[in-house]
């Protein structure tokens, strides 16, 4: 029987995974089209997902796979934080009172 790890240590794993997926071209646009890209902005700070991710990401998909099926270069990439209300929130309370 293998043990398993009392934590998961991602660093090892993810690095092995990211390579080959550059390797294989995972990040480049698809097709030999119009370059279309849209930037996936990352969770929220608060860790707490909703039915509106759920919403934003199917909004996200559906014009990538269009401009795919157009033949577009389409390449739907992640992106920067997009919540900074919730950041500058999340960092206040986590700096405790007069810490801002």
């Amino acid at each position: 029987m293998t043990r398993m790890d009392k934590a998961y240590e991602p660093a090892a794993i993810e690095e092995r995974w990211y390579e080959r997926w550059e390797s294989a071209g995972a990040f480049a646009p698809a097709g030999s089209g119009k370059p279309y890209s849209i930037t996936i902005p990352p969770p929220n700070v608060t860790g707490i997902l909703h039915m509106g991710h759920a919403l934003d990401q199917t909004l996200e998909d559906i014009p990538i796979r269009f401009q795919r099926m157009l033949g577009s270069r389409a390449l739907w990439v992640p992106g920067t934080d997009h919540a900074g209300i919730a950041t500058g929130s999340s960092r206040t309370r986590s700096a405790g009172p007069g810490r801002a």
